[in-house]
């Protein structure tokens, strides 16, 4: 019952978030590669960071996801949550990566480098690991009980992570510039936030939007192979 209300829920919204999305990465696109000017230091190479910072924001938003669902599906053990949660770590993958990539196109010509062993840098490639090791967990378990279990104790564990990602940049001394929204204010000019902000929120939505999506997918491949294995089971007693 919980599941087919929860699917049910998720197609009746996923095109809304998809339109919105639309929507707001076309404003950002527009305002961060054309309206906006280009960076006094950094000049044109700056615009990267319209593409580069909202991908690493939505990949821990995934994250986040992953771990809310991971304490969910231990307290109520529902399948369809758990494929919510698999389906949240195959696309936070995804963004974590572009995010990897973009910031080191943008640390060629900013830092002469493509790779420094920053705090930042280092906790977010940890980040991409820990993905990775969920989804090869859950590829190397034949019982999809344990496999929902063990992979959901791994994510709360590597959450720890997280805030070392968001607060590096404040408590030790590296390439990044400090947090440009934080308790002491605003420290980014209104040209450079309003893309910012725009991409932001277009990509929050995109995630949820491919969240819905994956996760129906994946509760129709389990349901497709429970059938199956009830099937067999008769042919077999038959």
């Amino acid at each position: 019952m919980i599941a087919s209300i929860f699917i049910a829920k998720l197609r009746k919204y996923q095109n809304g978030f998809a339109l919105l999305s639309l929507l707001f990465l076309s404003a950002g696109l527009y305002t961060g590669l054309v309206v906006s000017p280009p960076d006094y230091y950094q000049g044109e190479v700056v615009r990267i960071m319209y593409i580069h910072v909202p991908f690493a924001e939505a990949a821990m938003a995934a994250y986040t996801v992953l771990f809310a669902g991971s304490l969910w599906y231990l307290w109520k053990r529902e399948p369809v949550i758990d494929n919510m949660c698999h389906a949240a770590a195959g696309i936070g993958i995804l963004f974590t990566s572009v995010a990897l990539i973009t910031g080191s196109i943008w640390a060629k010509p900013t830092w002469n480098t493509w790779w420094t062993w920053d705090p930042r840098l280092v906790s977010f490639a940890i980040l991409l690991l820990i993905l990775i090791g969920y989804l090869m967990l859950r590829s190397f378990l034949d019982d999809p009980e344990k496999e929902a279990r063990y992979s959901a104790v791994l994510v709360i564990i590597g959450f720890v992570d997280l805030p070392i990602v968001h607060f590096s940049v404040e408590w030790w001394r590296t390439l990044h510039q400090p947090l440009s929204i934080s308790t002491r204010g605003v420290s980014i000019a209104s040209s450079m936030l309003y893309p910012l902000s725009f991409m932001s929120i277009g990509l929050y939505l995109l995630l949820a939007y491919l969240i819905m999506v994956r996760t129906q997918m994946l509760y129709l491949e389990h349901l497709l192979e429970a059938k199956q294995g009830r099937l067999l089971s008769e042919v077999h007693s038959s």
